[in-house]
């Protein structure tokens, strides 16, 4: 069940209320109102050590205004399949942001995207490591697909992206 935004700070303020004691200063509940209603959310990236393009991917997130806490795992793998990542979908990073797994170099607009219109699925990704995409920039690349991916593990086209148009 995904949460939509005005639920979610109505639920974190209902939460803070009802935790409240008489003694509770106001400025202590002012943290979950900012948290709920940041824009756009914090994305979570798990990535190795030693991946180039991953760092890439993330300036371009950065530069279109999300605020990414990445982390260096050994253990890519298992946050994979906690993720729910289906196997063919599989790249060189995964990241969560706001309730979605978001696999590999999707474009931060395609991200956007998802969180605007918030489908019932697990989340989206960019298979491999797609030429031209964000942080796999080249010359001439080919389009290439940005799929979903629900917990059933089905797979599905979410956007086809030119690189050139970009």
């Amino acid at each position: 069940m995904k949460l939509s935004r005005p639920l979610l700070l109505t639920c974190s303020l209902i939460l803070a209320a009802c935790g409240a004691t008489e003694t509770a200063d106001t400025a202590e509940a002012l943290p979950l109102l900012a948290e709920a209603s940041s824009d756009p959310p914090s994305v979570l990236v798990y990535k190795t050590p030693t991946c180039g393009c991953c760092n890439g991917w993330i300036e371009h997130l950065r530069a279109a205004g999300f605020t990414v806490d990445a982390r260096n795992t050994t253990n890519l793998m298992a946050i994979k399949i906690d993720a729910g990542v289906p196997t063919p979908m599989s790249s060189c990073h995964t990241s969560l942001v706001d309730g979605y797994v978001v696999e590999g170099h999707v474009p931060a607009d395609q991200i956007k995207r998802l969180l605007a219109e918030r489908p019932d699925i697990a989340g989206i990704g960019a298979p491999g490591m797609p030429a031209g995409s964000p942080g796999m920039e080249s010359n001439n690349a080919p389009p290439y697909q940005v799929m979903s991916f629900d917990d059933e593990g089905n797979i599905s086209l979410y956007a086809s992206i030119d690189p050139s148009s970009r």
